[in-house]
């Protein structure tokens, strides 16, 4: 089975994974830190990391900026958190994770995010022949955008709560589908107005509605 390399620096976020991912054949790492993820980083190549963003010397954000920077993004990286927002999903799969899995994590969604990061690796494999990371930091903007939707729609997805009523459910779904389109589209209206199919005027009128901060996504000047 594969090498996964989880790094969380809750005790028992660790101890359940491991418990979880051991039970299905695989082998587990752990880290409790940036330095110790580093230090298994530089020794061995594991086939799978789940990453934790709030750590309390370096944080999974920026850990993962520095394996993109340095060319060690070369397998999938699953980032966790228990407070991620939408902004953070996006800029996380721009640089290169694959997902993400909120916290905290039932073992259906960590199984088929494994599966689905492992097959990612093994498709990577066999089409690149070990040649090019998952994701390359030198790929166009437009392409990262592609890789980054799906996870993000995920993370949006895993935000909502079922057990409240139908308009305020739909509400908050909808103020998450035109933030990441916001964001997306780096704030143009335009191009946001042409991806959601709406009109203009009704786009302004439903983000007003909906409580949409507008300059959401914008580049600063």
């Amino acid at each position: 089975m594969a090498n996964i390399l989880v790094v969380d620096d809750e005790h028992g976020i660790r101890d359940l994974l491991w418990e979880i991912l051991n039970d299905e054949g695989h082998s587990v790492e752990l880290a409790e830190n940036a330095a110790q993820a580093r230090a298994w980083r530089a020794k061995e190549l594991p086939d799978l990391v789940l990453l934790d963003i709030w750590m309390p010397d370096t944080d999974g954000i920026t850990l993962l900026k520095e394996w993109s920077t340095a060319g060690l993004l070369t397998m999938p990286v699953i980032m966790m958190s228990g407070h991620a927002t939408i902004d953070t999903a996006v800029e996380a799969t721009k640089i290169g994770a694959l997902a993400f899995l909120e916290k905290p994590i039932t073992m259906q969604k960590l199984l088929k995010a494994v599966d689905q990061g492992l097959a990612r690796r093994s498709a990577t494999a066999s089409n690149m022949h070990a040649q090019a990371p998952v994701v390359n930091p030198s790929t166009s903007v437009d392409a990262e955008i592609l890789e980054a939707t799906p996870s993000a729609v995920d993370m949006a997805e895993q935000r909502f709560s079922l057990d409240k009523p139908l308009r305020e459910a739909r509400d908050e779904f909808e103020k998450a589908y035109f933030e990441f389109h916001l964001l997306k589209e780096h704030g143009s209206m335009t191009r946001v107005a042409e991806k959601t199919g709406l009109e203009r005027t009704h786009l302004y009128r439903k983000l007003k509605q909906l409580g949409v901060d507008l300059s959401r996504g914008k580049k600063p000047l």
